[in-house]
C-alpha cells in the first residue's frame, strides 16, 4: 500500500503542469510519508479533545488558558520538539474565570434560561431573587425616564433584532464559483465576503452606529450603577439558543466597576420583555460567581521547535501557529482549538515521519489573540521588528515564512498570498498534490483579523490558509455552541497534512520565500 501510494504521489507530481512551470522541487517520498502518517495515524482529534473538553474555556489570562499553555508545552515536548517554552510576551491585564452561573424565571412560572456572564464582570451579591425591570433607552434623554425605579431590580435590556426563520443552511462549503472568484481576485483588499460571512453594505456607517451605541451604553451603565440595580440581562447576538458572547468590562487592572451582567438567548430575553410589557410581574432567580486573577498580569505564548539540520540554513526559521485563547461561553473548538490542533498535528507528523528539515521549524501558539492579536504582535515586536518604527532586529532576516490557521474547523481549500505575487506560483506548485483533497486555490487577496497580520505588518511573509467556513460565523464563532462536537475529523486530518507539507517545503527550499517590499513605519495614532 505504501509503495503504491508513493508511486501515485510521484506520478501526480510529475504530471502536474504547474510544477513544470516553476523551479519548485517537491519531495514525493516525503509527501507520501506525511500523507500516510497524517491520514492513517492522526492524533488531531485527540489533541482537540484535550484542548476543549479537558482544558475548558481559554479566555485571555484565565486559569483555563494557563492549563492549555502547560498541556501544549508538555505535549509538544512529548512529540520530540525542542526548546518548548511558555514565553511571556509582555503585560496584558487581569485574568477572569467563572465559578458558577445560573439564571431562571421563577414567576409567573418556572423556566430555566440560557445566559452567559459577560467577560470581566463581577459576581452577584450571592443568590438573587428579584423583580425584573425592562429598560429601553434609545437616546441619552431616555435615561431620565427610569430614575428612582431600578433599585434592587434585575434590569432587562431590549433585543435589537428579534430572531427570524432562517431558510438557508447554517453550514456551507466554498463552492467552485467561490474558489474561482478567489483565484482570479487581484491583490489587496479583503477576502470576498461570500467565503465565510454575509456582505456588509456600508461598513463605515455600521462602525459609526456601533461607536454611538457603545457611548450610550456606557452612560446607561453609569446610571444603573448610580440607581442601585442588582444585575443586568442583555441580549446576546444569535438565535435558536445560540448566544455569541462578548466582554462587559475591560481587562485592564484599573477598570472601573460595573454591574454583574449576563448575555441571554434572544428567545428568553424576548419572553421576559413581553411579560413585563403586558403588566405581568416577573421574578428571576440568578447567581453568578466570577473571580479575577490579579497576581500575574502578563500574557504568554507557547513555542517549540524542530531544529534544522543544514549547517547553513538551520539558523533560519519556518514558523506555523494559531491562537490558543478563546472566549468563555463554550470550549473554543472552532475558534481556535481546531487551528491549534492542526498545527500541533503538523509538527507531530513531521517528527513521526522521521523527516529532517533543513531549516528550523518553530510552532507558536498565541495568547490573547481575541483582544487584539496581542500574543503574535508582541512576539513579532520582541523578535523581529516594531511596526511603529520599522527598526529591524537581526532575526527579521532569518524568518523564511509564517503559516497561520484560524478560520474554523473546515478543510483547507487553498491559501491567501496576501498580495505577494512572487509566492503565487510557488504555492500553486505546493498545492498541486492536494487538488484531489479539495485544496488548490491561491488568491492574491489579503485576509485579516488573525495572527499572520502581525508578520505581514513588518514585511515578513505571513499567510493564512483558505478554509471552508462550515457554520463558523452562523453558529460557533465566539458562541456557546463552539464545542468539540462541531469539529469535522476528516477536515482536520486533511488540514494537518496540507500544513505539514507547506511547512516542510518551506523548510527544505534553497531560498526563503520571496518577500514584499518593507512597509513604512506606522503613523502615530
Amino acid at each position: 500500500m505504501q509503495k503504491l501510494l508513493a508511486a501515485l504521489t510521484a506520478a501526480s507530481l510529475l504530471a502536474t503542469p504547474a510544477l513544470a512551470q516553476t523551479a519548485e522541487k517537491l519531495d514525493a517520498a516525503a509527501l507520501t510519508k506525511i500523507k500516510e502518517e497524517g491520514l492513517n495515524r492522526s492524533k488531531v482529534m485527540e489533541t482537540a479533545f484535550y484542548l476543549t473538553d479537558v482544558c475548558g474555556p481559554r479566555l485571555a489570562g484565565s486559569e483555563g488558558l494557563a492549563r492549555a499553555n502547560a498541556w501544549t508545552k508538555k505535549r509538544l515536548t512529548d512529540y520530540g520538539l525542542a526548546n518548548a517554552n511558555v514565553e511571556a510576551w509582555g503585560d496584558f491585564g487581569r485574568g477572569w474565570d467563572i465559578d458558577k452561573s445560573y439564571v431562571a424565571m421563577t414567576a409567573p412560572y418556572y423556566h430555566a434560561m440560557i445566559g452567559v456572564p459577560k467577560a470581566w464582570t463581577p459576581s452577584t451579591a450571592g443568590a438573587l431573587r428579584k423583580q425584573v425591570a425592562y429598560v429601553n433607552v434609545k437616546t441619552e434623554a431616555d435615561l431620565a425616564n427610569y430614575k428612582g425605579q431600578l433599585r434592587d431590580k434585575i434590569v432587562v435590556l431590549p433585543v435589537a433584532t428579534p430572531p427570524q426563520p432562517n431558510f438557508e443552511p447554517d453550514a456551507r462549503r466554498l463552492s467552485a464559483e467561490d474558489l474561482q472568484k478567489l483565484s482570479e481576485a487581484p491583490a489587496g483588499g479583503g477576502a470576498p465576503t461570500a467565503a465565510n460571512r454575509p456582505a456588509e453594505a456600508n461598513p463605515e456607517a455600521r462602525r459609526a452606529a456601533m461607536l454611538a451605541a457603545r457611548e450610550l451604553r456606557m452612560k446607561l451603565n453609569d446610571m444603573l450603577m448610580a440607581e442601585g440595580a442588582a444585575a443586568i440581562l442583555s441580549p446576546g447576538r444569535g438565535s435558536d439558543g445560540t448566544v455569541f458572547t462578548t466582554n462587559g468590562a475591560p481587562y485592564a487592572a484599573d477598570a472601573k466597576p460595573v454591574l454583574p451582567e449576563l448575555e441571554m438567548s434572544a428567545e428568553d430575553q424576548l419572553r421576559l420583555i413581553r411579560l413585563v410589557e403586558a403588566g405581568i410581574p416577573v421574578e428571576l432567580e440568578m447567581e453568578t460567581k466570577t473571580h479575577f486573577q490579579n497576581q500575574d498580569l502578563k500574557g504568554y505564548n507557547v513555542v517549540a521547535e524542530i531544529p534544522g539540520t543544514d549547517k547553513k540554513l538551520k539558523s533560519e526559521v519556518v514558523m506555523l501557529g494559531g491562537h490558543l485563547d478563546s472566549w468563555h461561553a463554550a470550549t473554543g473548538a472552532t475558534d481556535n482549538a481546531a487551528g491549534v490542533a492542526v498545527m500541533m498535528e503538523a509538527v507531530r507528523i513531521l517528527k513521526a515521519s522521521g523527516l529532517k528539515p533543513r531549516r528550523t521549524i518553530r510552532i507558536a501558539l498565541w495568547g490573547e489573540e481575541e483582544e487584539g492579536l496581542h500574543g503574535s504582535r508582541n512576539y513579532v515586536k520582541n523578535h523581529f521588528a516594531d511596526p511603529a518604527t520599522m527598526q529591524l532586529k537581526p532575526d527579521h532576516e532569518k524568518l523564511a515564512a509564517y503559516f497561520n490557521l484560524d478560520n474554523g474547523a473546515g478543510k483547507i481549500r487553498g491559501i491567501y498570498a496576501q498580495g505577494n505575487e512572487a509566492v503565487k506560483p510557488i504555492f500553486t506548485a505546493w498545492l498541486a498534490p492536494f487538488a484531489d483533497m479539495g485544496a488548490s486555490t491561491v488568491t492574491l487577496r489579503n485576509t485579516g483579523s488573525t495572527d499572520h497580520i502581525a508578520f505581514d505588518a513588518v514585511g515578513l511573509p505571513g499567510f493564512q490558509f483558505i478554509q471552508d467556513g462550515l457554520d463558523y460565523f452562523a453558529r460557533t464563532h465566539h458562541s456557546n455552541q463552539d464545542t468539540y462536537d462541531r469539529l469535522v475529523a476528516d477536515d482536520l486530518k486533511q488540514a494537518s497534512v496540507v500544513v505539514a507539507s507547506f511547512v516542510y517545503n518551506a523548510a527544505m527550499r534553497d531560498q526563503k520565500l520571496p518577500r514584499k517590499p518593507l512597509p513604512t513605519a506606522a503613523k502615530p495614532q
